[in-house]
């Protein structure tokens, strides 16, 4: 197994210690911070998961660069960005940081565009995520960071940058899911 792949499996290991960190009643005391408070576990699966998201860049550069893009990453790294974005995104619904309506519509996005790659693998075609879905990818992680973060350090001018950045991964969420439909609508006219 090489490299990118073992950073890739890596993180979706990290997920666990991340739920773990965000919903297991641990009292390490709280952090107050930028006009928020925030218990240190809390803040310590918040880092967990930005280490865990910069691995997704990581293990992607090293494949394409050193030549080591393998069917086993092509397989995992989409996972493990989804069990990791997913499982982040359930977290702040039980925490009460983000709205389950949103959450509902950035997941089933997911499971819509994976389930469209799968069809159009059938077909023998690869669809490599595109630009939007690379923003998409950012805006989320950025949202999700900042929410598990109680939107520090903003919230030290009680400006809601984490709450505009969850409209933002939402809109680009919603708007590259449609784009990956538009682009590939063909494959639904030759389906039997």
């Amino acid at each position: 197994m090489n490299l990118p792949n073992k950073i890739t499996i890596s993180r979706i290991l990290l997920i666990p210690v991340f739920l773990i960190l965000m919903l297991a009643p641990l009292d390490w005391g709280t952090i107050h911070y930028f006009n928020a408070d925030i218990e240190v576990a809390h803040f310590a699966g918040a880092i967990l998961f930005i280490i865990a998201s910069v691995t997704d860049w990581i293990d992607g550069h090293l494949a394409r660069k050193y030549n080591l893009v393998t069917n086993l990453g092509k397989f995992l790294d989409p996972l493990a960005d989804k069990l990791l974005v997913s499982a982040a995104l359930i977290v702040l619904v039980e925490m009460h940081l983000a709205p389950s309506w949103i959450v509902i519509v950035i997941i089933s996005r997911e499971f819509a565009v994976t389930g469209l790659r799968l069809i159009l693998a059938g077909t023998g075609e690869v669809v490599a995520a595109n630009m939007l879905g690379k923003i998409k990818t950012w805006a989320q992680i950025i949202a999700i960071s900042a929410l598990l973060l109680h939107n520090m350090p903003f919230s030290a001018i009680n400006f809601p940058f984490a709450d505009i950045m969850l409209w933002v991964a939402l809109i680009f969420t919603v708007w590259s899911g449609w784009d990956y439909f538009y682009i590939n609508r063909g494959i639904f006219k030759h389906s039997k």
